[in-house]
């Protein structure tokens, strides 16, 4: 079973200042709404450990992503792998951030694949709670790229 969640912001300023913004891991939790840290290394074959707060007694709060493609300024790509018992395939996510010049600045794609066993169980959620989520971050990220003050510490 599959899913996809897409969504986008205009963000007014170069790809290299979003590119930054992007790729400085330990600023995260000074800006993204859900991130408390990012740990390792934006490189292909690299792994991201990625701590989330908690939003849900259930939720695993922190994910290790597989960096898959890194192309400056241009596109970051990363795979996440729930495999809990020994099972793959439960629930694999394909996550992409796309920067592409338009209008003297830069639209952000933000896509995420979904994959798995547990989709169909998990798409509602997704579609109610990762929108919202997604457009929150991208808000952030308009907002730190810009200039503007985050509103939280």
């Amino acid at each position: 079973m599959t899913a996809e969640l897409r969504t986008f912001v205009h963000i007014d300023a170069t790809p290299e200042r979003v590119w930054q913004v992007l790729v400085d891991l330990p600023a995260y939790p000074q800006w993204n709404p859900f991130i408390t840290s990012v740990e390792g290394p934006f490189a292909v074959g690299g792994r991201v450990s990625i701590t989330l707060l908690p939003l849900n007694a259930l939720l695993r709060v922190t994910l290790r992503a597989a960096v898959v493609e890194v192309t400056a300024c241009r596109r970051l790509r990363f795979r996440l792998r729930w495999a809990r018992l020994g099972i793959p395939g439960l629930f694999d996510i394909d996550y992409t951030l796309t920067l592409t010049p338009q209008d003297g600045g830069v639209r952000l794609w933000e896509n995420a694949q979904f994959r798995g066993l547990l989709v169909p169980l998990l798409t509602r959620p997704l579609n109610r709670d990762a929108a919202l989520a997604f457009e929150a971050m991208n808000a952030a990220l308009k907002n730190r790229t810009e200039g503007v003050q985050p509103t939280r510490p």
